[in-house]
């Protein structure tokens, strides 16, 4: 059988958008042959039909596979190893979700004309549990009647981007990843080709998964009639590495070694042991690049040095380390599946959050003066101020990376001309990117730029380009898990939300609002600080999470050992 091997696909132009006024807020893969595989598959068109009444009736059994719902992700418990945490994501729920997709996609005639078949391409991050769940994953497709095709270990980006580059040019795609989560997680991404799937998409996917889970629960099916499926084993990594390499080749055209643009520059990366090494033996180093210093390369599922997460003190700390030991002019830090990214400067400075939006956004103004950057509601009243001294527009929107993505679109489609959205998680799309969060096409961004500013003598280094971004003078992320029964968990969440907003509306946080001023479009409005002097918002807080009973069911332990 031969190797399936694709072209680099042919960047396309983009279409900008009529601008429009917006009134900012106030405030171990190396190349792999390709081989077939079989995957176990059941079914038959019987019990197809057994399967249909109980959908809407699958009650607690049927919840199993609703709670896996994570927005427009499924995400569960693969391995065991985690307290109070039992295993959900389980083959059975696995495959009958693949095969809800894949019923999905046909309903929705997602299939290229004059194809028989749905064509499915499946990747994975280097998670234990990936290659067990990938196998039932393709039966579950393939019982849907898709033709599905193993990219093995894969990024996120990539997965999306099979369905655009051509010779692969696949129908859909999914990516089993937990991102940034302990190795005991596990879930799926899913994609068309006009981009990832929204919440309402997947909570269709999983209603329908949730009837078939309890039929089979039941023995109403599962029979493994027929042949198994052949499964394609494909190289797209191959194609999505040069891809990239072609776009900062294009767009340096470095005036005497176009091939390897890279070269006298010292790049370190840190792949945390997720799916991201492969941007330094097949991006960097075939451009030119010195990677000399890079950190956690070699995929490994049990991530034994630090979760692979530019939000991550210590893989910031070590990255920062390796640039400054090896004279690097920049290091990049990706997360498990590198759909997120964050880079160090050649000082030694890390540039995440709110500096990663900054950076992103000064390029790209550059290039589109006048343009709106799209951020979720966390982002500070420092980048506005930087986003607007640079002539852009900032448009704050609700939290999620699919909610700041899909503003993106449509103010595009209004006629507002938007080219980033980013959150400050390190999520990040570009309009000239088909509106997709791709960590490494924003590195491959930040590269090209440092290349550039060296043909034209600029001193400094990127972090040179935010070097007036004002930050605030502490910033503390609190994550409180919402405790009790699992069952239980989206309506505590809700409940919490609701308690938070009585209380500022009762005025019981001294000189605070919510201000639902229209303009950023966050839903329920923004907490806006009315006092002329900061005030010690902490003890408030803490005084709230106290009294509302909010405690009872909100670990809240953060918060307390910050407080006192």
């Amino acid at each position: 059988m031969a190797t399936i091997t694709t072209p680099p696909a042919t960047l396309q132009p983009c279409e900008h958008a009529r601008g429009r006024a917006l009134r900012s807020p106030p405030r171990a893969w190396r190349r792999r042959h390709c081989q077939a595989i079989r995957a176990a598959a059941t079914g038959s068109g019987r019990q197809q039909q057994l399967e249909t009444p109980l959908a809407a009736a699958g009650g607690e059994a049927g919840d199993v596979i609703r709670r896996l719902q994570n927005g427009p992700d499924v995400r569960g418990v693969a391995l065991e190893g985690e307290k109070g945490r039992p295993v959900d994501l389980t083959p059975l729920a696995v495959e009958v979700i693949g095969e809800s997709f894949g019923e999905w996609l046909r309903e929705k005639g997602s299939e290229e004309e004059g194809q028989p078949q749905l064509r499915v391409s499946v990747g994975r991050d280097p998670r234990l549990s990936g290659s067990r769940l990938s196998a039932v994953l393709f039966a579950g497709l393939a019982r849907a009647g898709c033709a599905v095709f193993d990219m093995g270990l894969a990024t996120t980006p990539a997965c999306f981007m099979s369905t655009i580059l051509p010779r692969f040019d696949y129908d859909a795609s999914i990516m089993m990843t937990a991102s940034h989560l302990p190795y005991t997680r596990n879930g799926l991404k899913f994609f068309t080709k006009r981009g990832g799937l929204t919440s309402a998409e997947v909570e269709a996917i999983c209603d329908r998964a949730a009837g078939k889970y309890v039929a089979r629960k039941m023995g109403l099916g599962g029979g493994g009639l027929g042949m198994p499926p052949v499964v394609m084993r494909v190289d797209l990594m191959s194609a999505y590495a040069q891809h990239l390499r072609d776009i900062i080749k294009e767009r340096v055209a470095h005036p005497t070694h176009y091939d390897t643009p890279l070269k006298g520059f010292k790049v370190i990366v840190n792949a945390g042991n997720g799916c991201g090494g492969f941007f330094t033996w097949d991006v960097l180093e075939k451009l030119g690049a010195d990677t000399t210093g890079s950190l956690h390369l070699e995929p490994d599922g049990m991530f034994p040095n630090h979760m692979p997460n530019p939000e991550d003190a210590t893989a910031m700390s070590l990255t920062r380390g390796a640039v400054l030991s090896h004279g690097a002019d920049l290091g990049v830090v990706f997360d498990t599946d590198v759909d997120r990214s964050g880079v160090v400067d050649d000082a030694g400075a890390a540039i995440n959050g709110d500096r990663l939006i900054a950076l992103i956004s000064a390029i790209v103004l550059g290039e589109h003066p006048g343009t709106t950057v799209v951020t979720d509601a966390r982002a500070g009243d420092g980048l506005t101020r930087f986003i607007e001294a640079r002539g852009g527009k900032h448009c704050l929107y609700r939290v999620g990376y699919r909610n700041v993505i899909d503003k993106g679109a449509q103010l595009n489609a209004d006629g507002v001309e938007t080219h980033v959205m980013m959150e400050t998680t390190g999520h990040g799309a570009l309009k000239e990117n088909y509106f997709l969060d791709d960590g490494a096409y924003m590195v491959v961004k930040i590269i090209i730029e440092m290349v550039r500013m060296r043909l034209a003598g600029l001193e400094g280094g990127v972090g040179s380009l935010i070097k007036d971004l004002e930050e605030p003078a502490e910033s503390v992320l609190f994550r409180m898990d919402i405790v009790g029964e699992p069952k239980n968990a989206k309506q505590r969440g809700v409940q919490a939300v609701e308690a938070f907003k009585n209380y500022i509306e009762e005025g019981k946080l001294n000189g605070w609002v919510l201000d639902d001023c229209g303009d950023c479009s966050v839903d329920q409005g923004c907490l806006v600080d009315n006092n002329d002097h900061p005030i010690d918002v902490d003890a408030y807080m803490y005084r709230f999470l106290l009294t509302s009973g909010v405690n009872e069911f909100v670990d809240i332990t953060q918060v307390q050992s910050f407080v006192e």
